[in-house]
């Protein structure tokens, strides 16, 4: 009862009804926002802001971005197939090439974040394959981001009937994205490229 003399839903009561509902139809999600927070003792982050000292660390493990990704890719390709007088074997090895650049600039050279990071600069020596999951290797984007260059240069091989000026292009591309990545070249700089 509310102080007017009017009726007011007991909201642990709803809450529970909810939940015994959800409960009932099986769905596993089927719980509100408000009904988890509730169970977890009623703390809820209220805000827009992230606890991430670098948000660098988490982005590829954001909703929706490997399948933007795979998209943007995609994207990439049509948009190189709609060029006239382009054949298919060229348009799969610009495809690739242009993927594999792309990936090397922005995962394997650039380095620091776009962020202020409260880290003490150390994100700034570090490029953003280094910085990705805190540095821990073999993490779902990791192996995510490894296995997608190798799957574009299968299709472009593929699609090239294996010929050899394109096949040495595009695995010359392939080997300057993956070697990078191995974990025995974690923070090393060959020949001191790149180091500052």
């Amino acid at each position: 009862m509310r102080g007017d003399g009017g009726w007011a839903p007991n909201p642990a009561r709803l809450l529970g009804l909810r939940y015994q509902a959800a409960e009932q139809s099986g769905r596993p999600y089927g719980r509100s926002f408000l009904a988890s927070a509730v169970e977890r003792g009623g703390r809820m982050n209220v805000g827009t802001a992230h606890s991430e000292v670098n948000p660098n660390t988490r982005v590829m493990n954001s909703r929706g971005i490997w399948l933007s990704y795979v998209l943007a890719i995609g994207l990439l390709h049509v948009v190189l197939l709609s060029i006239p007088f382009v054949s298919v074997p060229v348009v799969w090895t610009l495809t690739n090439l242009i993927h594999n650049l792309g990936m090397y600039i922005f995962l394997h050279t650039v380095k620091g974040t776009p962020f202020e990071t409260p880290d003490q600069g150390k994100a700034r020596l570090l490029t953003h394959w280094e910085q990705m999951d805190y540095g821990v290797q073999f993490t779902a984007s990791r192996k995510f981001l490894t296995i997608t260059p190798i799957v574009l240069y299968f299709l472009t091989s593929f699609y090239t009937k294996y010929d050899q000026i394109h096949f040495i292009l595009n695995t010359v591309s392939l080997m300057s994205v993956l070697i990078p990545k191995l974990p025995q070249l974690h923070g090393v700089r060959i020949f001191g490229i790149n180091k500052y």
